[in-house]
């Protein structure tokens, strides 16, 4: 009998089959594992206890607790300084007399809010001046053919050809209708009729609660099943039932 000589031993073939932890020890590159971290960091947000820096449009408590409305601009006077503002935590708001508990959870996502730039109307104001800010008309020059309008915040008192183009910012929220009529939230037309002002107002960033019906979600089966007991007991005092 012929015996046949195997092209590969077993050892060999064992060898080739293993995985590859089995014959070298891998570990992930170090630059691999950098890059993770770096754009983990990159993409993180800030913190919680971060102070951020006053607006133009925001310059102070007054006006921060004014724009974010229910009636918390009756508290400015707790909060001393803008740092106060950003760091005081819930029970120590409390302590102070900041009440009911929904208002204090308000007050904290909207400083929270403010610290991510998530600011409301006119939050991206740059020229403002005792609580006003002037918006005119930018007219793009580029195509004669169809030219390009834009809303721009300038300096107050002054028109667009006095201002340098460092000096004109666009501003979110407004759009023009018509020639050179601008609207949007709180702009008020200016006398001349170029352009139009925003003013600091009462609850202009509020977010606005709604309107319970019938005793909301929780009670609202209750509240409904008694109105109906009423106005069967009603309907059969007329004699209708």
């Amino acid at each position: 009998m012929v015996r046949i000589k195997p092209l590969i031993r077993p050892q060999q073939l064992q060898a080739a089959l293993a995985p590859v932890s089995s014959r070298a020890n891998f570990q992930p590159c170090a630059a691999v594992a950098a890059i993770r971290a770096s754009s983990s960091t990159s993409t993180s947000q800030p913190s919680a206890s971060a102070i951020p820096s006053p607006t133009p449009f925001i310059p102070d408590v007054q006006t921060f607790l004014t724009v974010i409305g229910r009636g918390l601009s009756q508290h400015a006077s707790k909060f001393p300084t803008w740092e106060a503002l950003f760091s005081l935590s819930s029970d120590q708001m409390r302590e102070l007399g900041i009440e009911p508990p929904r208002t204090r959870r308000y007050l904290l996502q909207w400083r929270q809010r403010f610290r991510l730039g998530q600011f409301g109307i006119g939050g991206d104001l740059q020229h403002v001046e005792d609580g006003k800010a002037d918006l005119k008309i930018l007219e793009s020059d580029r195509d004669a053919a169809h030219p390009h309008k834009y809303v721009v915040n300038v300096p107050s008192g002054r028109s667009v050809k006095e201002c340098s183009l460092n000096e004109l910012s666009r501003v979110r929220g407004y759009k023009i209708q018509g020639a050179k009529t601008i609207v949007g939230p709180y702009a008020l037309p200016l006398k001349d009729g170029e352009g139009a002002r925003v003013a600091i107002t009462e609850g202009m960033w509020e977010d606005r609660r709604g309107h319970k019906i019938d005793g909301g979600e929780r009670r609202r089966t209750e509240v409904r099943y008694k109105k109906r007991i009423a106005e069967r007991r009603e309907m059969r005092e007329r004699g209708e039932l």
